[in-house]
Formats: structure tokens, C-alpha cells, sequence
């Protein structure tokens, strides 16, 4: 029953008392040895630590930087916008929308890939300026957002 229930003998173990007489086996030091830094309050060293050597981590050069100011835009071509209807207003919510593109970051960039065969009005926050020549030539019209 639930209420009979026990460990299986040695899978739990009592506390090591330290400090407690020469007779424990762990007395006097507590099983640190005699003074020095593993024997002292908060001793040891940091991760990484490599006994004064150069850590591995301030050895190997480091490259380049993070710009935290980087907008980053989806990206969508000519030719998917083929899969649209004539006279379609596309905007970044019907992309989102249709799957063409899975999240808006900073914005939607429209790239000149494929040909373009259909009237569209694109709105966009930018496009290259091959895809305005090309939606424009397909006798659609460009609005940046």
C-alpha cells in the first residue's frame, strides 16, 4: 500500500556532518585540507579560469560587432506577386496573409526576381529600383509605405 512504502535500501544516504570532532573523519578542516583558496569562504575561481594562463575565451581574436540599429526587411520578388489578380492592392498584411512572407521585421523590400506579368499596385516600405521598373512596365504602380 501507499502508506507502506519505502526507499530501496542505500538509495538514500544521511548528511555528511562536517566539523563535528576528529572521530566523524571529517573534523577540524572539514575535509578541505589545511588553508589555501578551496579552503576558504566563497573559495575557487570562476568559471573559465585557467590558474593565470590567458583564458581560451580572451584568446581567439574577436571579429566584427552586432549593429542593434540594422533593419532587417522581408523580402519578396516580382515573380511571386504573379499569384495575384490584376488590379490587386498588395500591402505587407496580404503578403502576411497569403504566406509569401512569414513575419514583417522592419519592413517589406520588393526585389526584381522572376518577371512580372500582372497590373498591380504594390505598397511597400522599399523597392529596388529594377522592381519598380518592372512593376511599372507590367502597368502596375509602386507606393512606398
Amino acid at each position: 500500500m501507499l502508506d507502506s512504502l519505502k526507499p530501496v535500501p542505500g538509495a538514500r544516504h544521511a548528511k555528511k556532518r562536517v566539523g563535528r570532532g576528529p572521530g566523524s573523519g571529517t573534523g577540524k578542516t572539514s575535509g578541505k585540507g589545511a588553508k589555501g583558496q578551496w579552503a576558504r569562504t566563497g573559495g575557487g575561481v570562476r568559471p573559465g579560469f585557467e590558474g593565470g594562463q590567458i583564458p581560451f575565451f580572451q584568446r581567439i581574436p574577436k571579429r566584427g560587432f552586432n549593429n542593434y540599429t540594422r533593419k532587417e526587411y522581408a523580402i519578396v520578388n516580382t515573380q511571386d506577386l504573379n499569384l495575384f489578380e490584376d488590379g490587386t492592392v498588395i500591402t505587407p498584411e496580404i503578403l502576411l496573409e497569403t504566406k509569401i512572407i512569414t513575419k514583417v521585421l522592419s519592413g517589406v523590400k520588393v526585389l526584381a526576381y522572376g518577371k512580372l506579368e500582372k497590373k498591380l499596385t504594390v505598397k511597400a516600405n522599399k523597392f529596388s529600383n529594377s522592381a519598380k521598373e518592372a512593376i511599372e512596365a507590367a502597368g502596375g504602380t509602386v507606393e512606398v509605405i
